[in-house]
């Protein structure tokens, strides 16, 4: 018998060659500017919608090669404990909160505020969204942290802006706060957030934790 295994006798290379996946292996896709503005055109994806960069002058805002750079509303929500309050996710008090109408805001050292975008966003049904803040923000020590946007949800993103420093920092309404990026998934989700009924869903203005 030879040692190479076509003469081993009753060997079937079809039947020993590892089967094909039936599962859509098809990689999660970043889009792009092009599909991004198409989306917009044809479902409102981004309301309002700014085409291009707009940088003069302000921190940056409006569409980019892979995402979009969404701007903070002058409405904010300015965390106080003057009544001494607990931060409890199941039970949270707007009396934590001073409310601030201005074009800047201004965050106490090692506290927070909550916003909103002035942008109105409705997720496609195959599509999920991540957020990551500006580095303008980011090298002064401001954190912007928000959840995925899911499949089919829809309304104002609410921000939070962690301000790490030990020193007041400013928050500018109406400029670049945050890039979203939006990923293509490898097929419809079986189940999408406004079929689930999300306790998010729609919200306008800035919204407290709900449960």
């Amino acid at each position: 018998m030879w040692i190479g295994t076509a003469n081993i006798t009753g060997f079937d290379p079809v039947r020993l060659a590892p089967r094909a996946s039936v599962v859509n292996h098809r990689h999660m896709a970043i889009l792009s500017d092009r599909w991004i503005r198409n989306e917009v055109r044809h479902s409102g994806m981004i309301e309002p919608f700014v085409e291009g960069q707009k940088r003069e002058g302000c921190i940056s805002y409006g569409l980019s090669s892979y995402g979009y750079d969404a701007r903070v509303a002058d409405e904010f929500k300015i965390f106080t404990n003057v009544d001494n309050a607990l931060v409890d996710p199941k039970d949270f008090s707007s009396n934590s909160f001073v409310d601030r109408k201005t074009d800047v805001c201004v965050i106490p050292p090692n506290s927070f505020v909550l916003a909103r975008t002035v942008e109105y966003f409705r997720i496609p049904r195959d599509v999920l969204v991540i957020c990551l803040g500006k580095s303008t923000y980011a090298r002064c020590g401001i954190i912007v942290n928000v959840t995925p946007l899911e499949p089919e949800w829809e309304g104002h993103v609410t921000l939070e802006f962690s301000n790490t420093t030990p020193l007041p920092a400013k928050i500018y309404a109406n400029e670049g706060a945050c890039q979203f990026l939006f990923l293509k998934g490898n097929e419809p989700c079986e189940t999408s957030y406004a079929e689930r009924s999300g306790k998010y869903m729609g919200q306008r203005g800035v919204t407290l934790p709900k449960l």
